[in-house]
Protein backbone atom coordinates (compact mmCIF):
# COMPACT_ATOMS: atom_id res chain seq x y z
CA UNK A 1 0.00 0.00 0.00
CA UNK A 2 1.33 3.84 -0.89
CA UNK A 3 1.00 5.85 2.02
CA UNK A 4 1.12 9.69 1.49
CA UNK A 5 2.83 11.92 4.12
CA UNK A 6 0.85 14.89 5.04
CA UNK A 7 1.61 17.23 2.63
CA UNK A 8 -1.75 18.93 1.81
CA UNK A 9 -2.32 19.00 5.43
CA UNK A 10 0.61 19.71 7.25
CA UNK A 11 0.27 17.34 9.49
CA UNK A 12 2.64 14.43 10.80
CA UNK A 13 0.75 11.48 9.75
CA UNK A 14 3.54 8.54 10.82
CA UNK A 15 3.68 10.71 14.23
CA UNK A 16 0.05 10.50 14.51
CA UNK A 17 -0.44 6.87 13.16
CA UNK A 18 2.04 5.32 15.28
CA UNK A 19 0.43 7.39 18.77
CA UNK A 20 -3.07 5.68 17.86
CA UNK A 21 -1.23 2.05 17.56
CA UNK A 22 0.59 2.11 20.91
CA UNK A 23 -2.79 2.12 22.24
CA UNK A 24 -3.90 -0.61 20.42
CA UNK A 25 -0.77 -2.49 21.02
CA UNK A 26 -1.38 -2.99 24.99
CA UNK A 27 -3.32 -6.17 24.68
CA UNK A 28 -0.34 -7.35 22.61
CA UNK A 29 2.51 -5.80 24.95
CA UNK A 30 0.43 -7.93 27.65
CA UNK A 31 0.40 -11.25 26.17
CA UNK A 32 4.26 -10.79 25.14
CA UNK A 33 5.15 -10.47 28.58
CA UNK A 34 3.16 -12.99 29.83
CA UNK A 35 4.88 -15.69 27.41
CA UNK A 36 8.36 -13.83 28.73
CA UNK A 37 7.36 -14.59 32.37
CA UNK A 38 6.45 -18.27 31.41
CA UNK A 39 9.46 -18.66 29.58
CA UNK A 40 11.35 -17.66 33.18
CA UNK A 41 8.93 -19.60 35.11
CA UNK A 42 10.12 -23.00 32.84
CA UNK A 43 13.88 -22.12 33.25
CA UNK A 44 13.48 -21.52 36.75
CA UNK A 45 11.60 -24.99 37.36
CA UNK A 46 14.15 -27.13 35.00
CA UNK A 47 16.83 -25.50 36.87
CA UNK A 48 15.80 -27.05 39.81
CA UNK A 49 14.92 -30.38 38.17
CA UNK A 50 18.47 -30.53 37.41
CA UNK A 51 19.44 -29.41 40.57
CA UNK A 52 16.84 -32.38 42.16
CA UNK A 53 18.36 -35.24 40.03
CA UNK A 54 22.07 -33.58 40.64
CA UNK A 55 21.75 -34.93 44.23
CA UNK A 56 19.21 -37.98 43.07
CA UNK A 57 22.40 -39.31 41.47
CA UNK A 58 24.89 -37.99 44.17
CA UNK A 59 22.89 -40.52 46.59
CA UNK A 60 23.00 -43.27 44.19
CA UNK A 61 26.76 -42.60 43.76
CA UNK A 62 27.10 -42.52 47.57
CA UNK A 63 25.76 -43.21 50.35
CA UNK A 64 23.66 -45.27 48.12
CA UNK A 65 26.76 -47.74 47.60
CA UNK A 66 28.00 -49.99 50.11
CA UNK A 67 31.11 -50.22 49.22
CA UNK A 68 30.66 -46.03 50.32
CA UNK A 69 30.45 -47.67 53.52
CA UNK A 70 32.62 -50.92 53.47
CA UNK A 71 36.43 -48.65 53.26
CA UNK A 72 39.29 -49.77 55.37
CA UNK A 73 42.87 -49.12 55.64
CA UNK A 74 44.74 -51.90 55.30
CA UNK A 75 47.88 -53.33 56.95
CA UNK A 76 50.04 -55.61 54.84
CA UNK A 77 53.32 -56.52 56.12
CA UNK A 78 55.05 -56.98 53.13
CA UNK A 79 53.67 -54.20 50.42
CA UNK A 80 56.05 -55.63 47.86
CA UNK A 81 54.65 -58.99 47.37
CA UNK A 82 51.41 -58.30 48.02
CA UNK A 83 48.57 -55.30 48.02
CA UNK A 84 44.89 -55.22 49.61
CA UNK A 85 42.16 -53.05 49.49
CA UNK A 86 38.55 -53.21 50.45
CA UNK A 87 36.15 -53.35 48.23
CA UNK A 88 32.81 -54.39 50.12
CA UNK A 89 33.69 -55.90 53.23
CA UNK A 90 32.05 -54.51 55.30
CA UNK A 91 33.67 -56.13 58.63
CA UNK A 92 37.45 -55.98 59.12
CA UNK A 93 39.31 -58.91 58.60
CA UNK A 94 42.75 -60.02 59.13
CA UNK A 95 45.36 -63.27 58.12
CA UNK A 96 48.24 -64.74 56.58
CA UNK A 97 48.83 -65.17 52.99
CA UNK A 98 51.72 -67.14 51.27
CA UNK A 99 52.59 -66.49 47.75
CA UNK A 100 54.02 -69.79 46.13
CA UNK A 101 53.11 -69.14 42.65
CA UNK A 102 52.10 -66.44 40.39
CA UNK A 103 49.76 -67.07 37.49
CA UNK A 104 51.35 -66.43 34.23
CA UNK A 105 49.97 -66.29 30.69
CA UNK A 106 49.82 -68.68 28.03
CA UNK A 107 52.17 -67.95 25.03
CA UNK A 108 52.66 -69.17 21.31
CA UNK A 109 55.87 -68.00 19.66
CA UNK A 110 57.07 -69.51 16.01
CA UNK A 111 58.45 -69.32 12.82
CA UNK A 112 57.16 -67.37 10.00
CA UNK A 113 57.53 -66.83 6.07
CA UNK A 114 55.99 -63.63 6.21
CA UNK A 115 58.95 -61.09 6.00
CA UNK A 116 57.57 -58.35 5.49
CA UNK A 117 54.85 -56.27 7.40
CA UNK A 118 53.23 -54.02 4.94
CA UNK A 119 52.81 -56.58 1.91
CA UNK A 120 49.21 -58.33 1.98
CA UNK A 121 48.77 -61.53 3.28
CA UNK A 122 47.06 -63.08 0.14
CA UNK A 123 50.47 -62.47 -1.87
CA UNK A 124 51.62 -65.31 0.65
CA UNK A 125 48.73 -67.37 -0.21
CA UNK A 126 46.72 -67.13 2.85
CA UNK A 127 43.14 -67.17 1.71
CA UNK A 128 40.74 -64.59 3.23
CA UNK A 129 37.82 -65.70 5.86
CA UNK A 130 37.09 -66.32 9.43
CA UNK A 131 39.74 -67.48 11.69
CA UNK A 132 39.29 -68.74 15.13
CA UNK A 133 41.84 -68.50 18.14
CA UNK A 134 41.14 -70.40 21.57
CA UNK A 135 41.96 -68.63 24.78
CA UNK A 136 41.18 -68.04 28.36
CA UNK A 137 39.09 -65.05 29.31
CA UNK A 138 38.06 -62.61 32.44
CA UNK A 139 35.83 -65.55 33.72
CA UNK A 140 39.08 -68.11 33.94
CA UNK A 141 37.79 -70.04 30.76
CA UNK A 142 38.51 -70.70 27.51
CA UNK A 143 36.51 -68.84 25.03
CA UNK A 144 36.50 -68.65 21.18
CA UNK A 145 37.44 -65.24 19.51
CA UNK A 146 37.17 -64.61 15.64
CA UNK A 147 38.27 -61.84 13.32
CA UNK A 148 38.04 -61.61 9.90
CA UNK A 149 41.03 -61.84 7.00
CA UNK A 150 40.36 -59.68 3.90
CA UNK A 151 42.22 -59.55 0.78
CA UNK A 152 43.69 -56.38 1.48
CA UNK A 153 44.91 -57.22 4.85
CA UNK A 154 48.45 -57.24 5.37
CA UNK A 155 50.33 -58.51 8.48
CA UNK A 156 50.54 -55.28 10.68
CA UNK A 157 46.46 -55.05 10.14
CA UNK A 158 45.93 -58.39 11.19
CA UNK A 159 47.64 -58.32 14.49
CA UNK A 160 45.41 -54.73 15.11
CA UNK A 161 42.67 -56.74 14.31
CA UNK A 162 44.05 -59.65 16.81
CA UNK A 163 44.86 -57.23 19.29
CA UNK A 164 41.49 -55.38 19.57
CA UNK A 165 39.04 -57.91 18.84
CA UNK A 166 40.05 -61.46 20.41
CA UNK A 167 41.77 -62.14 24.20
CA UNK A 168 45.29 -62.13 23.18
CA UNK A 169 48.18 -59.52 21.93
CA UNK A 170 50.18 -60.68 19.41
CA UNK A 171 53.61 -59.19 17.92
CA UNK A 172 55.35 -59.49 14.95
CA UNK A 173 59.06 -58.49 15.52
CA UNK A 174 59.63 -58.36 11.37
CA UNK A 175 62.26 -60.82 11.16
CA UNK A 176 60.12 -63.84 10.94
CA UNK A 177 58.89 -64.25 14.81
CA UNK A 178 55.29 -64.45 15.60
CA UNK A 179 53.98 -64.30 18.89
CA UNK A 180 50.68 -64.63 20.85
CA UNK A 181 49.92 -63.95 25.00
CA UNK A 182 46.95 -64.56 26.39
CA UNK A 183 45.50 -61.02 27.66
CA UNK A 184 44.14 -63.51 30.17
CA UNK A 185 46.54 -65.54 33.16
CA UNK A 186 45.28 -68.69 34.30
CA UNK A 187 45.56 -72.82 33.01
CA UNK A 188 42.01 -73.71 32.34
CA UNK A 189 42.54 -77.86 32.02
CA UNK A 190 46.05 -77.80 31.02
CA UNK A 191 45.05 -75.82 28.13
CA UNK A 192 47.20 -72.63 26.50
CA UNK A 193 46.13 -70.69 23.46
CA UNK A 194 44.57 -72.68 20.28
CA UNK A 195 44.21 -72.04 16.70
CA UNK A 196 40.50 -73.62 15.75
CA UNK A 197 40.07 -72.52 11.96
CA UNK A 198 40.95 -70.15 9.67
CA UNK A 199 43.96 -70.09 6.82
CA UNK A 200 45.84 -67.66 9.03
CA UNK A 201 46.19 -69.38 12.17
CA UNK A 202 46.49 -72.64 10.06
CA UNK A 203 49.73 -71.73 7.95
CA UNK A 204 51.45 -68.48 9.30
CA UNK A 205 53.06 -70.47 11.58
CA UNK A 206 56.27 -72.95 11.47
CA UNK A 207 58.21 -74.40 14.16
CA UNK A 208 55.74 -73.27 17.24
CA UNK A 209 56.73 -73.50 21.45
CA UNK A 210 53.87 -73.32 23.31
CA UNK A 211 53.42 -72.33 26.63
CA UNK A 212 50.53 -73.12 28.78
CA UNK A 213 49.63 -70.11 31.58
CA UNK A 214 50.07 -70.90 35.29
CA UNK A 215 47.41 -69.98 37.94
CA UNK A 216 48.06 -68.48 41.21
CA UNK A 217 49.00 -70.58 44.49
CA UNK A 218 48.38 -69.41 47.88
CA UNK A 219 48.03 -70.79 51.32
CA UNK A 220 45.36 -68.28 52.87
CA UNK A 221 45.06 -68.08 56.84
CA UNK A 222 46.27 -72.27 56.45
CA UNK A 223 44.09 -73.43 53.18
CA UNK A 224 45.66 -73.81 49.82
CA UNK A 225 43.69 -72.38 47.43
CA UNK A 226 43.87 -71.39 43.29
CA UNK A 227 43.01 -68.22 41.50
CA UNK A 228 43.59 -68.01 37.28
CA UNK A 229 44.62 -64.44 38.02
CA UNK A 230 47.20 -62.43 40.17
CA UNK A 231 44.27 -60.13 41.31
CA UNK A 232 41.14 -62.05 43.17
CA UNK A 233 38.61 -60.90 45.77
CA UNK A 234 38.14 -62.84 48.98
CA UNK A 235 35.45 -61.85 51.82
CA UNK A 236 35.24 -58.25 49.81
CA UNK A 237 38.85 -57.88 49.95
CA UNK A 238 40.89 -57.34 46.54
CA UNK A 239 44.49 -59.06 46.74
CA UNK A 240 46.94 -58.21 44.68
CA UNK A 241 49.68 -60.45 43.97
CA UNK A 242 53.11 -59.24 43.37
CA UNK A 243 56.40 -61.38 43.69
CA UNK A 244 56.27 -65.06 45.28
CA UNK A 245 57.64 -65.29 48.96
CA UNK A 246 59.42 -67.65 51.28
CA UNK A 247 56.98 -67.60 54.07
CA UNK A 248 53.72 -65.89 55.50
CA UNK A 249 52.33 -62.45 54.66
CA UNK A 250 50.30 -60.88 57.67
CA UNK A 251 47.60 -58.20 56.90
CA UNK A 252 44.69 -56.87 59.14
CA UNK A 253 42.09 -54.00 58.35
CA UNK A 254 40.53 -51.15 60.38
CA UNK A 255 37.47 -49.05 59.36
CA UNK A 256 38.70 -45.73 57.11
CA UNK A 257 36.36 -43.67 59.92
CA UNK A 258 37.28 -40.29 57.43
CA UNK A 259 36.65 -41.58 54.36
CA UNK A 260 33.29 -43.26 55.48
CA UNK A 261 32.73 -39.85 57.75
CA UNK A 262 33.59 -37.68 54.03
CA UNK A 263 31.18 -39.22 52.21
CA UNK A 264 28.10 -38.81 54.98
CA UNK A 265 29.55 -35.03 55.66
CA UNK A 266 29.26 -34.75 51.42
CA UNK A 267 25.59 -36.30 51.38
CA UNK A 268 24.42 -33.74 53.99
CA UNK A 269 26.09 -30.76 52.61
CA UNK A 270 24.19 -31.60 48.99
CA UNK A 271 21.30 -32.04 50.95
CA UNK A 272 21.83 -28.61 52.47
CA UNK A 273 22.51 -26.74 48.95
CA UNK A 274 19.54 -28.43 47.81
CA UNK A 275 16.99 -26.94 50.23
CA UNK A 276 18.37 -23.44 49.83
CA UNK A 277 17.99 -23.64 46.38
CA UNK A 278 14.13 -24.85 46.72
CA UNK A 279 13.68 -22.44 49.63
CA UNK A 280 15.46 -19.39 47.98
CA UNK A 281 12.96 -19.85 44.75
CA UNK A 282 9.57 -21.38 46.96
CA UNK A 283 10.55 -17.75 49.24
CA UNK A 284 11.69 -15.22 46.99
CA UNK A 285 10.23 -11.84 46.74
CA UNK A 286 7.40 -10.73 44.03
CA UNK A 287 7.69 -7.80 42.39
CA UNK A 288 3.96 -7.31 40.49
CA UNK A 289 4.84 -4.00 39.05
CA UNK A 290 8.09 -5.06 37.55
CA UNK A 291 6.96 -7.10 34.36
CA UNK A 292 8.65 -8.07 31.59
CA UNK A 293 10.02 -5.51 29.61
CA UNK A 294 8.90 -4.54 26.07
CA UNK A 295 10.55 -3.50 23.29
CA UNK A 296 9.78 -0.04 23.43
CA UNK A 297 10.70 0.14 26.75
CA UNK A 298 14.19 -1.66 26.69
CA UNK A 299 15.07 1.27 24.27
CA UNK A 300 14.69 3.91 26.69
CA UNK A 301 16.61 2.00 29.29
CA UNK A 302 20.30 1.98 29.58
CA UNK A 303 22.23 -1.91 29.77
CA UNK A 304 22.38 -1.30 33.36
CA UNK A 305 18.74 -0.16 34.37
CA UNK A 306 17.66 -3.22 31.87
CA UNK A 307 19.42 -5.55 34.16
CA UNK A 308 18.39 -3.99 37.63
CA UNK A 309 14.56 -4.36 35.91
CA UNK A 310 14.78 -7.83 35.19
CA UNK A 311 16.18 -9.10 38.51
CA UNK A 312 13.03 -7.87 40.13
CA UNK A 313 11.10 -9.05 37.25
CA UNK A 314 12.14 -12.36 37.20
CA UNK A 315 11.87 -12.86 41.36
CA UNK A 316 9.38 -15.07 42.38
CA UNK A 317 8.60 -17.03 39.65
CA UNK A 318 8.32 -20.30 41.88
CA UNK A 319 6.81 -18.45 44.89
CA UNK A 320 5.37 -20.50 47.31
CA UNK A 321 4.81 -22.95 44.57
CA UNK A 322 3.35 -26.24 45.78
CA UNK A 323 4.96 -28.96 44.53
CA UNK A 324 8.28 -27.49 45.62
CA UNK A 325 6.72 -27.33 49.04
CA UNK A 326 5.46 -30.37 49.48
CA UNK A 327 9.04 -31.90 48.77
CA UNK A 328 10.36 -29.90 51.37
CA UNK A 329 8.16 -31.03 53.67
CA UNK A 330 8.18 -34.79 52.36
CA UNK A 331 11.91 -34.97 52.38
CA UNK A 332 11.63 -33.46 56.24
CA UNK A 333 10.11 -36.10 56.80
CA UNK A 334 11.61 -38.89 55.01
CA UNK A 335 14.72 -38.01 56.58
CA UNK A 336 13.07 -37.52 60.75
CA UNK A 337 10.94 -40.98 60.68
CA UNK A 338 12.50 -44.09 62.05
CA UNK A 339 13.40 -46.84 59.74
CA UNK A 340 11.16 -49.38 61.06
CA UNK A 341 13.10 -52.44 58.83
CA UNK A 342 16.69 -51.26 59.96
CA UNK A 343 18.62 -53.26 62.43
CA UNK A 344 20.64 -51.32 64.78
CA UNK A 345 20.51 -47.31 63.90
CA UNK A 346 17.27 -46.33 62.88
CA UNK A 347 17.33 -43.06 63.25
CA UNK A 348 19.72 -40.03 61.96
CA UNK A 349 20.00 -38.71 65.47
CA UNK A 350 21.87 -41.52 66.45
CA UNK A 351 24.65 -40.29 64.28
CA UNK A 352 24.63 -36.66 65.25
CA UNK A 353 22.96 -35.32 62.64
CA UNK A 354 19.90 -33.35 63.71
CA UNK A 355 18.06 -29.88 61.65
CA UNK A 356 19.21 -26.87 62.40
CA UNK A 357 17.84 -24.29 65.07
CA UNK A 358 17.18 -21.88 62.79
CA UNK A 359 13.53 -22.50 61.30
CA UNK A 360 14.01 -20.15 58.62
CA UNK A 361 16.92 -22.56 57.18
CA UNK A 362 13.74 -25.09 55.91
CA UNK A 363 15.30 -28.06 57.69
CA UNK A 364 18.92 -27.92 56.82
CA UNK A 365 21.30 -30.16 58.65
CA UNK A 366 23.86 -30.39 60.75
CA UNK A 367 26.56 -32.56 62.16
CA UNK A 368 28.01 -33.48 65.38
CA UNK A 369 31.23 -35.22 64.22
CA UNK A 370 32.40 -36.78 67.27
CA UNK A 371 28.73 -38.64 67.79
CA UNK A 372 29.08 -39.79 63.68
CA UNK A 373 32.42 -40.78 64.13
CA UNK A 374 31.95 -43.00 66.80
CA UNK A 375 29.01 -44.78 65.53
CA UNK A 376 31.17 -45.15 62.23
CA UNK A 377 33.66 -46.63 63.91
CA UNK A 378 31.34 -49.25 65.68
CA UNK A 379 29.31 -50.34 63.10
CA UNK A 380 29.36 -48.77 59.24
CA UNK A 381 27.30 -51.24 58.07
CA UNK A 382 24.29 -50.34 60.32
CA UNK A 383 24.95 -46.86 58.69
CA UNK A 384 24.74 -47.92 55.32
CA UNK A 385 21.23 -50.27 56.30
CA UNK A 386 19.83 -46.62 57.56
CA UNK A 387 19.87 -45.28 54.19
CA UNK A 388 19.39 -48.19 51.84
CA UNK A 389 17.58 -50.78 54.05
CA UNK A 390 14.96 -51.55 50.91
CA UNK A 391 11.92 -52.45 53.13
CA UNK A 392 9.03 -54.79 53.36
CA UNK A 393 6.54 -55.03 50.25
CA UNK A 394 3.00 -53.82 50.72
CA UNK A 395 1.55 -56.96 49.34
CA UNK A 396 3.65 -59.87 50.55
CA UNK A 397 2.47 -61.37 47.49
CA UNK A 398 4.50 -58.85 44.92
CA UNK A 399 7.76 -59.09 46.80
CA UNK A 400 9.23 -56.41 43.55
CA UNK A 401 7.34 -53.70 45.52
CA UNK A 402 6.12 -51.22 46.03
CA UNK A 403 7.43 -50.81 49.76
CA UNK A 404 6.23 -49.50 52.92
CA UNK A 405 7.93 -46.02 53.31
CA UNK A 406 8.48 -46.32 57.19
CA UNK A 407 10.38 -49.70 56.40
CA UNK A 408 12.70 -48.72 53.46
CA UNK A 409 16.29 -46.60 54.68
CA UNK A 410 16.13 -42.61 54.02
CA UNK A 411 17.92 -43.00 50.63
CA UNK A 412 14.90 -45.25 49.02
CA UNK A 413 12.83 -42.74 50.80
CA UNK A 414 14.49 -39.50 49.32
CA UNK A 415 14.86 -40.74 46.21
CA UNK A 416 11.12 -41.85 45.64
CA UNK A 417 10.36 -38.20 46.94
CA UNK A 418 12.52 -36.80 44.38
CA UNK A 419 11.47 -38.85 41.58
CA UNK A 420 7.59 -37.91 42.32
CA UNK A 421 8.77 -34.23 42.42
CA UNK A 422 10.53 -34.46 39.35
CA UNK A 423 7.87 -36.16 37.57
CA UNK A 424 5.42 -33.36 38.29
CA UNK A 425 7.70 -30.53 37.33
CA UNK A 426 8.23 -32.17 34.33
CA UNK A 427 4.86 -32.49 33.26
CA UNK A 428 4.09 -28.83 34.09
CA UNK A 429 7.70 -27.53 32.83
CA UNK A 430 9.22 -30.27 30.42
CA UNK A 431 12.98 -31.01 29.88
CA UNK A 432 15.73 -29.64 27.34
CA UNK A 433 14.34 -30.78 23.78
CA UNK A 434 11.04 -31.26 24.68
CA UNK A 435 8.44 -30.28 22.34
CA UNK A 436 5.70 -27.65 23.95
CA UNK A 437 3.00 -29.90 22.80
CA UNK A 438 4.29 -32.34 26.30
CA UNK A 439 4.41 -29.98 28.89
CA UNK A 440 1.58 -27.53 30.57
CA UNK A 441 3.82 -24.42 30.45
CA UNK A 442 4.86 -25.30 26.68
CA UNK A 443 0.89 -25.47 25.56
CA UNK A 444 0.30 -22.45 26.91
CA UNK A 445 3.04 -20.66 25.08
CA UNK A 446 1.89 -22.27 21.83
CA UNK A 447 -1.55 -20.82 22.47
CA UNK A 448 -0.12 -17.79 23.12
CA UNK A 449 2.35 -17.85 20.08
CA UNK A 450 -1.01 -18.04 18.76
CA UNK A 451 -3.07 -15.28 20.00
CA UNK A 452 0.16 -13.25 19.21
CA UNK A 453 0.64 -13.89 15.88
CA UNK A 454 -3.22 -13.48 15.27
CA UNK A 455 -2.97 -9.66 17.15
CA UNK A 456 0.02 -9.08 14.66
CA UNK A 457 -2.05 -9.33 12.08
CA UNK A 458 -5.26 -7.73 13.30
CA UNK A 459 -2.58 -4.59 14.35
CA UNK A 460 -1.42 -3.96 10.60
CA UNK A 461 -5.14 -4.45 9.16
CA UNK A 462 -5.68 -1.54 11.87
CA UNK A 463 -2.55 0.62 10.84
CA UNK A 464 -3.24 0.06 7.25
CA UNK A 465 -6.56 1.40 7.59
CA UNK A 466 -5.24 4.34 9.54
CA UNK A 467 -3.02 5.09 6.79
CA UNK A 468 -6.18 4.76 4.24
CA UNK A 469 -8.06 6.76 5.89
CA UNK A 470 -5.46 9.75 6.27
CA UNK A 471 -4.36 9.19 2.91
CA UNK A 472 -8.23 9.79 1.68
CA UNK A 473 -7.97 12.84 4.19
CA UNK A 474 -5.10 14.13 2.09
CA UNK A 475 -6.18 13.38 -1.44
CA UNK A 476 -9.76 15.52 -0.37
CA UNK A 477 -7.59 18.66 1.27
CA UNK A 478 -5.13 18.34 -1.64
CA UNK A 479 -8.58 18.31 -4.40
CA UNK A 480 -9.83 20.67 -2.21
CA UNK A 481 -6.62 22.98 -2.62
CA UNK A 482 -6.49 22.36 -6.37
CA UNK A 483 -10.21 23.93 -6.34
CA UNK A 484 -9.73 26.86 -4.92
CA UNK A 485 -6.94 27.82 -6.71
CA UNK A 486 -8.84 27.90 -9.77
CA UNK A 487 -11.27 30.02 -8.65
CA UNK A 488 -8.78 32.20 -7.08
CA UNK A 489 -7.13 32.51 -10.79
CA UNK A 490 -10.63 32.42 -12.48
CA UNK A 491 -11.68 35.51 -10.25
CA UNK A 492 -8.21 37.12 -11.21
Amino acid sequence: MVRVSGFASGMDIDDIVSKMMQAQRVPLDKMVQKKQYSEWQRDDYRSLNSAMLEFDRFIFDGIGMESSFAKKIVNVSNPNALSIKGVNATSNFSGTITVKELASSSTLIGDTSIDNATKKLSDYGITPGENIIKAINEKGEMQEYKFQITADDTMDSVINKINSQTGVTAFFDGTGKLSFTSKQTGNVSGKGIEFVSGDFVNKVFTNVTSTVGGNAQVTYNGVDIERTSNVFTINGAEFTLKEKTTGPITFSSTTDVDAILDTVTQFVNKYNELIEKISDKTTEAKYRSFTPLTAEQKKAMSEDEIKMWEEKAKSGTLRSDPTLKSLLSTMRTSLYTSVSGATGIQNLSELGITTTKNYLEGGKLTIDEKKLKEAISKDPGAIYKLFMTKGEPVDPAKPAGPFKKETQGLAYRLRSDLDSAMKSITEKAGKAGYVNDKFSIGKSLNDLDKRISAFEVKLTRLENRYYSQFTAMEKAIQKANNQSTSLMQYFG
